[in-house]
């Protein structure tokens, strides 16, 4: 049995020559962070951006616990189609971002309480490592029973020579890459986002 090819979402790009590479090498999403961070990026920074990606692929406007509100208008600004939701969140959080025209990737820690595993109605749920954006790899294989039958991604950890590896022991949908990918805090490697992309869909 075959999986289809897997979801490959790049995360916490801000130039123009990343996105492009990333679209490119057939990235399906392409992050912006709108949130506090080393790869933040405004909002209208993020809609320049999303003018560089084609139709079909998606643009995700990332957020970490910003109320609702802020999030629907910092995304309505950035001209994305998805936004990602980091933090606390409820059931009416994912429902909100749906009314408001957006698809939805909530992202939760691979420790959290077992009821932040049901199906919200969110797209795609995302389980990333204890500490989010750290860059350190964990069993990728303790989540499987988690999000089986769901469409979800895996993150946390991940770079060009363990996605392989970590989409086959996760059964995963899909994988999120953020800091495999850079030179530096905060700084995209182009070369590395081609062969992150390369590397999860077996080009």
């Amino acid at each position: 049995m075959s999986r289809a090819e897997p979801f490959v979402k790049v995360c916490g790009l801000s130039t123009a020559q990343d996105v492009q590479v990333a679209v490119e090498h057939g990235a399906d999403a392409i992050g912006f962070v709108l949130t506090t961070s080393a790869r933040e990026v405004s909002p209208q920074q993020a809609a320049q951006l999303a003018t560089l990606v084609p139709e079909g692929i998606a643009t995700v406007a990332v957020f970490h616990s910003e109320k609702m509100p802020t999030v629907l208008e910092r995304a309505s600004e950035a001209q994305v189609g998805w936004v990602q939701l980091h933090g606390q969140r409820s059931a009416q959080d994912v429902q909100a971002a749906h009314a408001a025209g957006f698809k939805v990737i909530r992202a939760v820690r691979r420790d959290a309480e077992p009821e932040q595993f049901a199906d919200w109605g969110e797209d795609f749920l995302l389980i990333d490592a204890s500490v989010p954006g750290s860059g350190e790899s964990w069993d990728y294989a303790a989540v499987r029973e988690l999000a089986s039958g769901r469409q979800w991604l895996v993150a946390g950890g991940l770079n060009p020579h363990n996605v392989v590896e970590a989409l086959a022991l996760s059964q995963a949908t899909g994988a999120d890459v953020s800091s495999g990918v850079e030179s530096s805090r905060g700084v995209k490697d182009p070369a590395l986002i081609a062969q992150f992309i390369d590397a999860a869909k077996g080009h």
